[in-house]
């Protein structure tokens, strides 16, 4: 079966703005997200990249471009399934604001009995993208062969379930995975279990730092925007 590369997309304005952008158009790469877009065609200049799938939201489709632009021949998909989850009256607001909401401590120890206020459940966002995936690896297999290499462009929340999925993790436990703005993320599926052979690589020790946090011992929902 496949290997699956997952890129988180770049650091957006919503990221340095400190809002939780879900869903809401409009939200692009800022200099910084442009500029780790435009290094990912030499970061994986050694992968046969078979097929793009990614996002539909602009912030995912800024960030393939410059691969895409520099492998022609390369197809490109979108997948709506693996779009970011639908936070509902969250999406668009600040998260220093979200944290006082008592849905906050759901998300972050029990986010599999959350469900965000006009948007989807956790639960449900992590079945749709586990289930794309599935359904992608099958095609990527019969169309490219069982060794074939992908990628699909997605977002912090969406990888860190899938990675929770490939380990056979609970969702309430997916809390505990990070994943930098396009950062790398490699699953090699096979006939009976899923490998993780890399896990939010950016290839900058930098991130390592210690840096303060939105909160103590709290996972920045959305992804955050990253290091400094």
């Amino acid at each position: 079966m496949p290997t699956l590369i997952l890129v988180r997309h770049g650091r957006s304005t919503a990221n340095t703005s400190g809002l939780l952008a879900g869903r809401t158009p409009g939200v692009a790469l800022d200099e910084r997200g442009a500029a780790q877009a435009a290094a990912l065609p030499g970061r994986l200049a050694g992968l046969p990249v078979c097929e793009v799938v990614t996002s539909p939201l602009q912030r995912c489709q800024e960030t393939v471009r410059p691969l895409l632009e520099a492998r022609p021949h390369l197809r490109s998909h979108t997948e709506e399934r693996i779009s970011e989850c639908d936070y509902g009256d969250w999406s668009g607001r600040k998260l220093a604001e979200l944290t006082d909401e008592p849905l906050m401590e759901v998300v972050q120890a029990h986010p599999s009995a959350a469900a965000f206020p006009g948007g989807e459940s956790m639960r449900a966002m992590q079945t749709r993208a586990a289930e794309a995936v599935r359904e992608w690896n099958a095609r990527v297999e019969r169309d490219h062969g069982a060794d074939a290499t992908y990628l699909m462009c997605s977002h912090g929340d969406i990888i860190k379930s899938l990675v929770a999925d490939a380990l056979g993790l609970h969702l309430d436990l997916f809390q505990r995975i990070s994943v930098e703005p396009c950062s790398i993320t490699a699953i090699r599926y096979t006939r009976l279990r899923p490998f993780l052979v890399r896990l939010g690589d950016t290839g900058d020790f930098a991130s390592l730092a210690p840096r303060e946090e939105p909160g103590e011992g709290d996972a920045p929902v959305g992804g955050g925007a990253g290091a400094p």
